[in-house]
């Protein structure tokens, strides 16, 4: 491409604000607003999610790609009632949210611009369907412009590269690149201005997993381009519909201590135009390739009490990718369903119990990419403690370190503040040959004291993760000094709701 073509295809892509693709008109905002489903925001000073009428909401959830199998009927509009369907059996299991990439560029049919600045009208008209069908059902899309993963890896033939009309020579200037920079900001304006009205979409992730390769080894602009593009998007936003949708910036977790020279913590956990902080729980060994279920939760755990302390004001903290990605990528194997099922339980349950907004979202890493049926009841088990929270008034710090227990061959996951409390209890003294906790152990009673809570009565319940269902609920009386309980006798795992009376 000649020079002169290569300034005339930045100049349209500097026009993108005010143009589509042939036959797509670019919606007014009063036919986006959603019909009765209301924006989700922060809590006020508390690190958790509500609805703009004030109603706590949990991001339960899993990380989808329009190509796979539970949503391949959206291309096309090939088979849109199959997608309800599995849209609504996600709702009746708890699950309120969808990671989503607007494009996923593992396969050559789902490019949203082609040429880069042109929107494709099949892939438009698949995500109003999406959406629309989300604000049928309830479900909630945390959204993300780019799947930068296999975008790199196919490299050669996406719509951005140069070669191809883009204007970008390679994906390690995709942070610096001013041509690019204005396509990115493009491809927000033209989704702010078609889907950002609805409450269907939950929040931007505004650059999914942002790496210093992206910037030539440097991690020095991150600042910046996070500032730019989160400014571009709040403005547009308030502009067109009054407020705006969270926004975070995701990051692949192990980058945190393999490079610890980086300035990488403040933009993801500080930075000041963030709302909340999200990284990728891709810990080397225990969660990308587990040898058992108990050491993922563990190091679930030390991941999310690392990362709040991190964060100096009361933005929530999620992961928004995990699982055992090494073994699956890398050495092509995928878990036993039984054991993945465990894993998976266990590393949500680590999450919340830490201190963590929901129970993370898993990418599936499994063959097919979907969750299997014991993933989905695990989710449906954690919707049903969540009640037992005022997670909207839940200023809590976490206590993994501070909870003392009596019981040899139990590790303690909790957060509280002076009035509420949520702590669980995971064996790890049961493992089996397989790696997996043993059911036919004995049940044991451990003794806990809680710190933090102030003085007074309480309600304790206690709450069985596999079955999903109150197991008991007991009063108790806190002293001066925190709150002193007995569990009642658990084989495997426990879960408590400490709550004011």
């Amino acid at each position: 491409m000649t020079d002169a073509l290569r300034k005339d295809r930045l100049h349209d892509l500097a026009r993108l604000r005010r143009d589509v693709a042939p036959g797509l008109a670019s919606p007014r905002a009063s036919e986006l607003r959603p019909a009765g489903q209301p924006w989700v925001q922060v809590a006020p000073g508390a690190p958790y999610f509500v609805t703009e009428d004030g109603a706590p909401w949990t991001p339960i959830g899993q990380n989808d790609a329009i190509s796979w199998v539970e949503f391949k009927g959206l291309f096309g509009r090939r088979d849109l009632p199959a997608v309800e369907a599995h849209l609504r059996w996600l709702k009746a299991h708890g699950v309120t949210c969808l990671r989503l990439m607007m494009e996923y560029a593992q396969v050559r049919h789902r490019y949203l611009e082609r040429p880069a600045g042109r929107f494709v009208p099949a892939m438009v008209r698949l995500w109003d369907d999406l959406f629309a069908l989300c604000e049928a059902v309830g479900l909630r899309i945390l959204l993300t412009p780019f799947d930068t993963f296999w975008m790199w890896l196919r490299w050669d033939r996406h719509p951005y590269n140069i070669r191809n009309g883009g204007p970008l020579k390679h994906p390690s200037e995709f942070l610096l690149c001013g041509g690019t920079r204005e396509a990115i900001k493009a491809r927000f304006t033209f989704a702010v201005e078609r889907w950002g009205g609805s409450g269907a979409l939950f929040a931007w992730d505004l650059w999914n997993e942002i790496h210093p390769a992206q910037a030539g080894g440097s991690a020095d602009c991150f600042g910046e381009f996070i500032h730019d593009l989160s400014q571009h998007v709040r403005t547009l936003e308030r502009r067109r519909y009054g407020r705006s949708h969270p926004q975070t910036v995701s990051l692949f977790g192990p980058e945190l201590w393999w490079r610890p020279h980086m300035p990488l913590k403040e933009p993801i956990f500080r930075h000041p135009d963030l709302d909340f902080a999200s990284i990728h729980l891709y810990r080397e060994g225990t969660i990308d390739d587990p040898q058992d279920t108990v050491a993922p939760a563990v190091s679930t755990g030390e991941i999310v009490r690392e990362a709040l302390a991190e964060i100096t004001d009361a933005r929530p903290f999620l992961d928004t990718e995990h699982g055992p990605i090494h073994r699956f990528k890398d050495k092509r194997k995928t878990l036993p369903a039984p054991f993945d099922d465990e894993y998976f339980r266990h590393m949500q349950w680590a999450h919340l119990a830490s201190g963590a907004a929901g129970g993370g979202m898993r990418w599936p890493n499994r063959t097919p990419h979907t969750l299997t049926p014991g993933m989905r009841e695990a989710q449906r088990a954690l919707s049903a403690f969540l009640p037992l929270i005022d997670w909207a008034g839940f200023r809590r710090r976490n206590l993994n370190a501070e909870i003392a227990i009596d019981t040899l061959g139990v590790a303690v996951f909790g957060c509280g503040d002076e009035r509420q409390a949520v702590v669980w209890l995971l064996r790890t003294d049961i493992l089996g040959r397989d790696g997996m906790l043993r059911r036919n152990a004995g049940p044991i009673g451990a003794s806990l004291r809680v710190p933090g809570l102030r003085a007074g009565r309480y309600q304790v319940t206690a709450f069985d993760t596999r079955a999903g269902r109150i197991a008991s609920s007991e009063a108790a009386v806190a002293g001066e000094g925190g709150l002193t309980l007995r569990a009642p006798p658990f084989a495997a795992d426990l879960a408590l709701a400490i709550r004011a009376a």
